[in-house]
């Protein structure tokens, strides 16, 4: 249930956190999950790991001593797309946005229950590689934008973008779906999987995403605000036929 990247090989989880305690029962329930873990006390022992043998997730504490999370996150985002759930005993909304800003594809505030991390990493590493025998889904192209869900690429004018999982799942989710307004519920429920959480996460990754496919992020033209309901996908005129 737990592979990722071949038959019988289990996904590799880095745990970063400067608490034994906690570090403990989160690597512990991981475990016992099927994953296998790593674990690091502090920032640089993380990115050292995370740089001889990359992983397949962080789940990252937020308040680390000398190297604090959000720098961690940003280092590891330089290095590749490795999906990052940060930890924050912080209930500031800033500091949420702040973490998704730097990279981060999903958060859990402390305290937390260790079985909804567990399905929080079962759903972001779902997310990361293909599963059962279906065939691979067709490239979504809109003008200049493409996304093949298969290997995970999207691309703006032939150059490949740096996405991070949610970024390339919600591009994948409006492409699919051209003209139709999304609610941030809706799009909360089927991109991030959840029934209920935090809305300004849509908005952080709506923003971050402009950031990466418009021409003008200010007066987006591609992902569209649509008042009062959520946001539409409309390839702009900037995005004619190739």
């Amino acid at each position: 249930m737990n592979e990722h990247g071949g038959p019988g090989t289990p996904a590799r989880i880095l745990v970063v956190d400067d608490d034994p305690t906690v570090a403990e029962v989160v690597t512990g329930y991981l475990r016992r999950a099927g994953y296998a873990v790593e674990h690091a006390a502090d920032g640089p022992e993380a990115l050292r790991r995370a740089a001889l043998r990359p992983p397949d997730l962080v789940v990252l504490d937020l308040m680390l001593p000398g190297l604090d999370g959000f720098e961690v996150c940003r280092r590891l985002r330089e290095s590749g797309p490795v999906p990052v759930i940060m930890l924050t005993a912080r209930g500031d909304e800033e500091d949420r946005i702040t973490g998704l800003e730097t990279g981060a594809d999903d958060y859990v505030t402390k305290p937390f229950s260790p079985r909804e991390l567990v399905l929080r990493v079962e759903s972001v590493l779902r997310r990361t590689g293909a599963t059962g025998t279906a065939p691979p889904p067709a490239v979504l192209r809109a003008g200049v934008l493409a996304v093949d869900p298969a290997t995970r690429r999207a691309t703006r004018k032939g150059v490949e973008l740096s996405l991070t999982l949610r970024e390339f799942d919600l591009l994948a989710y409006f492409l699919a779906r051209p003209g139709t307004a999304h609610s941030r519920e809706e799009l909360m429920r089927h991109v991030w999987g959840w029934d209920f959480g935090d809305l300004s996460t849509v908005t952080v990754h709506v923003r971050r995403l402009r950031a990466k496919i418009e021409d003008d992020p200010a007066r987006p033209r591609s992902v569209q605000t649509v008042w009062g309901v959520g946001y539409r996908f409309e390839p702009g005129p900037e995005e004619g036929a190739e």
